[in-house]
């Protein structure tokens, strides 16, 4: 990852708040996330906003972390015409029909338990890995599942933060 100033920086620091917004709402889908780094702009590093990226991921409440959830597809579906989520979950592209079906069977199972979709870091997984990770967290309690959660989503994060410093153009 990148820690300086980069194009990608200088172009969110200098961006309109509803364009910034927008491109934090492409990271993270909770608001209140979104609107704790659009406050403390600008940055001098890429390293200074994803300090502040994990700083905003560890303040939000349980309603906060739900709403980033929501914004997540389940694995194995990635949404349609969306190339971060096809990207991130690359790794169940070529699961056999086998672990595809087992994996939505787990998801279902999942969202039943913990009410939200099974939510991983799936970047250079294998779908194999993922559905190991799944069968091992459906035994945690909602509060273990729910941190779990916000360390994944940090990461997640993380990696789209440094998408968003890393782009030449707004294209």
């Amino acid at each position: 990852m990148t820690s300086g100033t980069t194009p990608g920086l200088a172009r969110f620091n200098t961006s309109a708040d509803s364009e910034a917004l927008a491109a934090l709402h492409e990271v993270c889908s909770s608001s209140a996330w979104g609107s704790k780094i659009l406050a403390q702009r600008p940055y001098t590093t890429a390293e200074a906003l994803f300090l502040a990226g994990d700083a905003a991921m560890a303040e939000l409440t349980a309603e906060d972390l739900a709403e980033a959830m929501a914004g997540h597809p389940p694995i194995g579906r990635p949404k349609a015409g969306d190339p971060t989520s096809s990207r991130e979950q690359s790794g169940m592209a070529g699961a056999s029909a086998e672990l595809k079906t087992e994996m939505l069977e787990l998801n279902l199972a999942y969202q039943d338990r913990f009410g939200h979709v099974f939510l991983i870091c799936a970047t250079g997984l294998t779908g194999a890995q993922m559905r190991d990770a799944l069968r091992q967290r459906i035994g945690n309690s909602p509060d273990e599942e729910r941190e779990i959660v916000r360390t994944e989503l940090g990461k997640i994060n993380r990696i789209r933060l440094n998408r968003l410093v890393e782009e030449e153009s707004s294209a």
